[in-house]
């Protein structure tokens, strides 16, 4: 297998997995605080984070050293609040619903772009970004009857995700991507290790198997989206994170008995119409902008 049937390999895999971890997730947070569920997920996460940075060229005197590290910790906390929330969506709005406004989460990574990035967005992805927020409010339905204010928590979550993803990005100037993911798990453990105590249940026998799952669910869909990544651009993997609306929506009817309503699959097909078109168009502007920096580069030597 060439190393691009394999990068899509791994990225599928890690979808499959990302999805049975979301479908666990509902099923311990509802009976579990969504703190203490999340609190047990990145204890596993760190562990995992720190083992493998304890393998990698230099051991964890390398991979711990960062120029940002103020940054680093935020993007640790942001991450544990948003995996929060996200349980909480999940038991409450329901595990398809949840997933088609978190689909937003790119649409939102290139609103924010702008004022946090410095980043120039053209009429294109302008464009994009309208079409996208009108999906967001056709799932919504704020002018309908059945409007619950709970339906916001998802959405919150993909905000939270894409300050995330745009902290990523501005730590990525400075520290390599091993250094990243090390103190997303550590820091994020530290941060949600203040708070998930107070929130302690003891777990019923059967359910220490579920978190156990879980905990593999965490660590394995990272370690297969790492490799994908190792092997293919982000413009290739993206865009198939979108499978995850089609499988949750999937395991939320046929495991949980949600149910899909027409604005909501409507909604979704824009969101994510809109979201691969951005993420397109951001592919193609950074191939740009790298091939003018390559072209100064030249002129200047």
């Amino acid at each position: 297998m060439d190393s691009k049937r394999l990068g899509y390999a791994f990225t599928l895999l890690a979808i499959l997995i990302f999805s049975l971890q979301d479908a666990i997730s509902k099923h311990l947070g509802s009976a579990y605080p969504p703190v203490f569920i999340a609190m047990l997920r990145f204890w596993a996460f760190a562990a995992f984070a720190v083992a493998l940075g304890a393998r990698s060229p230099g051991g964890l005197k390398v991979v711990a050293a960062t120029k940002r590290p103020i940054l680093q910790i935020l993007r640790g906390i942001l991450l544990a609040v948003q995996i929060v929330i996200t349980i909480t969506a999940f038991t409450t709005v329901g595990l398809a619903h949840s997933q088609a406004l978190l689909a937003s989460g790119p649409i939102f990574v290139a609103l924010l772009s702008m004022p946090l990035l410095g980043e120039r967005v053209g009429w294109r992805r302008w464009t994009a970004i309208g079409v996208g927020l009108c999906g967001v409010l056709v799932i919504l339905n704020p002018a309908g009857t059945d409007f619950d204010l709970s339906v916001l928590l998802p959405l919150a979550s993909a905000l939270i995700f894409a300050l995330y993803v745009i902290a990523t990005r501005l730590v990525s100037r400075d520290d390599t991507a091993s250094t990243s993911f090390f103190y997303t798990g550590v820091a994020g453990a530290a941060a949600i290790s203040l708070v998930g105590p107070f929130f302690w249940t003891n777990l019923a026998p059967v359910d220490w198997l579920w978190m156990g799952l879980l905990c593999i669910t965490g660590m394995s869909s990272h370690y297969f989206l790492i490799r994908a990544y190792d092997l293919l651009d982000a413009a290739a993997v993206q865009p198939l994170t979108y499978l995850q609306v089609v499988l949750a929506a999937i395991i939320g009817v046929s495991i949980f008995g949600e149910t899909l309503n027409i604005n909501m699959v409507v909604g979704s097909a824009i969101v994510v119409a809109a979201g691969i078109f951005t993420i397109w168009r951001e592919s193609i502007v950074a191939r740009r902008r790298a091939a003018e920096n390559q072209a100064k580069n030249d002129t200047g030597k």
